[in-house]
């Protein structure tokens, strides 16, 4: 595995930097990277933007909204933030398989004196606290799997720069967002900076894989690679914010495999358009399952039938098939 020194702070040019390594670097290694971002929104794949974020406090406090290659919920970045990748092989064994990938993560904080585990789908907790959240992303036979861990975080920007639905607060059995998260500085026994931290997680976790710190370093043609990508998608509202269409049709629950929101343009008794939006944790293109119900007559029966002929699995990570058809009808 090897290291790859990332200081640029900027958002779009580090989750375009993921996706480089991911599909462009050498596919006979396997990377790590830390890195930060200034203040930040990163939205999920499949999420809708506009309803994960307090736009007028974002627009106001000048914070990037930024949509990354993997599934999952909405989470703000900053400098007392610090942001953890892995791009690894044998993916068919590692998908969703939160546990092999955060335990380095879990280990190196024990030698830090703290006690922290692997809760729910894809968060780490202290005493019952998320400080990480975690998702993936497949491609080929590479798997990104990226973390982030809450280290000196504004915590009050956190909570006003994300439209966290109510839903999901009362299905974690809490009161706000700021209750339910906390920064692993208040749970040091020795007091470091995030620096000095971020120097501690790199050399324990290459000791935990039982290697050397070897680097990549980014060439320029490297750079101006990612820079491209960053013109061509991460900075572009296209891909950020995306274009809807009007609905007549909404409807939304949550599950254990997380929250699914479908809307529908049903015209004639046959659905014209359709968006599915979650925080769910697959890996397969939504646009996939969008076009294989448009055009379809809107019945559970003929719904059903098409759902039951793709991977749920691979697109919805656990969201069982009659939860997600249970989302198309109210």
């Amino acid at each position: 595995m090897k290291y790859i020194k990332n200081d640029s702070i900027n958002p779009y040019f580090n989750l375009a930097l993921e996706e480089y390594v991911l599909k462009n670097l050498s596919p006979e290694e396997e990377y790590f990277i830390l890195w930060q971002n200034k203040p930040s929104v990163i939205i999920g794949k499949h999420q809708n933007t506009i309803e994960e974020i307090n736009r007028q406090y974002v627009k106001e406090n000048n914070i990037d909204v930024v949509r990354r290659l993997s599934g999952g919920g909405a989470v703000y970045h900053d400098l007392g933030n610090l942001n953890f990748t892995f791009v690894i092989q044998n993916v068919q064994k590692e998908f969703l398989d939160f546990k092999k990938l955060t335990l380095p993560v879990i280990k190196s904080l024990n030698k830090l004196g703290i006690e922290a585990q692997l809760s729910g789908r894809n968060d780490l907790t202290i005493d019952g606290k998320k400080f990480s959240g975690n998702a993936q992303y497949i491609y080929k036979d590479r798997l990104l799997h990226h973390g982030t861990l809450l280290f000196d975080a504004n915590l009050d920007r956190l909570q006003h720069a994300l439209n966290v639905k109510s839903d999901k607060i009362v299905s974690k059995g809490i009161k706000s967002v700021r209750s339910r998260v906390t920064n692993i500085r208040n749970h040091l026994k020795d007091k470091i900076s995030i620096h000095e931290f971020m120097a501690l997680l790199k050399k324990y976790i290459f000791e935990f894989e039982e290697q050397d710190i070897v680097e990549y370093e980014l060439s320029e043609k490297d750079i101006k690679n990612i820079w491209r990508m960053v013109e061509e998608k991460y900075a572009t509202w296209e891909w950020n914010y995306g274009q809807s269409p009007s609905f007549n049709f909404k409807n939304s629950r949550r599950f254990d495999g997380g929250k699914v929101e479908v809307l529908l343009e049903v015209k004639d008794g046959t659905v014209n358009e359709c968006k599915i939006y979650g925080d769910f944790l697959g890996i397969g293109d939504i646009n996939e399952v969008e076009d294989r119900i448009k055009g379809l007559r809107y019945t559970e029966k003929n719904i059903r039938s098409h759902l039951k002929q793709i991977d749920i699995y691979r697109y919805f990570g656990d969201i069982a098939l009659d939860e997600l058809l249970s989302c198309f009808f109210i």
